[in-house]
């Protein structure tokens, strides 16, 4: 029996907002070979991140069920199953021989093992290097280790082209990326703020998390925005909260944001923005194109 093993997902993460925990390595993956010869044909994926990485690499028609948020690409085949409280018996119900999972609440992969069905746990990633190393994982046991390699490659390829692209200002451009209209937001030791430093950015929230209590999601003050008057908003919560350049610049005080009366508002798809897999590089394109067109 296999079990595999990365760290755990917030909730957060879950809904499509944002990561918490650190990655650490894989442990317990058979060799190429192996995977070839054991490769699964029923996975169940409860993560969203995972969903799209399998059908990324191939492995779409290996896929038999994902959770109710796994909605992309199109034809993943979406179920009620939940990612926020997995349920072993519905999983289960699916005759699946490897289940992904991002999230364990304690003890659906001691159930799933007791079942005889091999599980794999893929956490929230800290950095992109944490992306490419889920993304090999995934190959190597659905048996895509070539397809997953070529997917590294070009990812690796077209965010170095990207980074390479960015017009580089006279003085460095701040930002803030909400996450919802709490004001949760991001630092630059998440996985978020690391695709906003390759565009060169400085993020506003980092002196609001400079201890680490937040773990990189610190929740601001709009006194603390006003005050730290960011170049550019980047708003990923549009599907969840319903945010837009409209809504940003009718909060009280906001008018006088400079990013609100340069029109530097950027919105952007939440699922893009906050899932660690293959549209890594779409959230950066959207970061590198508003970068690109200020003034």
């Amino acid at each position: 029996m296999r079990k595999l093993h990365l760290p755990l997902l917030a909730a957060l993460v879950l809904a499509g907002c944002g990561g918490t925990q650190p990655s650490a390595a894989i442990s317990g993956i058979p060799s190429t070979t192996e995977a070839v010869k054991q490769a699964p044909a029923r996975i169940v994926s409860i993560s969203t991140v995972a969903t799209e990485i399998l059908f990324a690499i191939g492995a779409g028609d290996q896929m038999v069920a994902v959770d109710s948020l796994s909605t992309f690409p199109a034809e993943a085949p979406v179920t009620d199953l939940s990612g926020f409280e997995p349920n072993i018996e519905a999983i289960l119900g699916f005759q699946p021989d490897l289940v992904v999972l991002s999230y364990d609440p304690g003890d659906v992969m001691a159930g799933l093992e007791a079942a005889g069905v091999d599980s794999l746990l893929q956490g929230a990633s800290m950095t992109i290097a944490d992306t490419y190393v889920q993304i090999l994982a995934l190959g190597e046991i659905t048996g895509r280790t070539a397809e997953a390699e070529a997917l590294v490659d070009a990812m690796q390829a077209e965010i170095a082209e990207l980074a390479a692209s960015v017009v580089e200002p006279d003085e460095p451009l701040s930002y803030y990326h909400e996450l919802d209209d709490t004001l949760y937001t991001v630092t630059s030791s998440t996985f978020i703020g690391e695709v906003y430093s390759l565009a060169g950015l400085v993020n506003a929230a980092d002196p609001a998390d400079a201890e680490g209590t937040s773990w990189g999601y610190p929740q601001l003050s709009a006194e603390y925005l006003l005050d730290a008057d960011p170049d550019i908003i980047f708003l990923a919560d549009t599907k969840c909260c319903g945010q837009t350049a409209a809504t940003i610049a009718e909060r009280p005080g906001w008018e006088t944001l400079t990013a609100v009366s340069t029109g530097r508002i950027v919105e952007l798809d939440d699922d893009v923005a906050s899932r660690w897999g293959p549209r890594i590089v779409d959230f950066l394109r959207a970061i590198v194109a508003a970068v690109n067109s200020v003034d």
